[in-house]
């Protein structure tokens, strides 16, 4: 039974390592800039809003020329009172600079995104922060 499972859980290494390794599209994650994006909607259970905000932010992404990497969420079922789950998304995107951030906020796909989805929101709270060296 323990060789069985030893197996596998060496079969799953093996193979988890290998795909991470032929991805040539995985970007690494660049702690110079993170910006952070969090979204109200107004209407927070409407299925078309939802659907409409995550295909152009996915747009919008796949077009950013500053972007390095970014991360889009939903909040989860809050089971500690130190964790605010009342937002409806939230984006977190990386930069190589603060330059390379100011450039992202005029480029045309990020422009586009904020004219398609400006009318879905209420209220968005932006966080920008330099990493710290470790």
């Amino acid at each position: 039974m323990k060789t069985g499972i030893i197996t596998f859980l060496l079969i799953m290494a093996i193979t988890t390592t290998g795909l991470a390794q032929t991805n040539d599209t995985m970007k690494t994650f660049d702690p110079a800039f993170a910006h952070t994006v969090y979204f109200w909607f107004k209407n927070p259970d409407n299925k078309s809003d939802m659907e409409r905000f995550e295909a152009s932010l996915t747009t919008f992404l796949k077009n950013s020329k500053f972007a390095k990497t970014n991360f889009v969420g939903k909040p989860p079922e809050a089971t500690r009172d130190v964790v605010d789950g009342s937002f409806t998304y939230s984006l977190i995107v990386t930069f190589e600079s603060a330059k390379a951030q100011e450039g992202y906020q005029n480029e045309e796909a990020h422009l586009i995104f904020i004219e398609e989805c400006k009318d879905l929101w209420e209220k968005v709270i932006v966080y920008d922060s330099f990493g710290i060296k470790q």
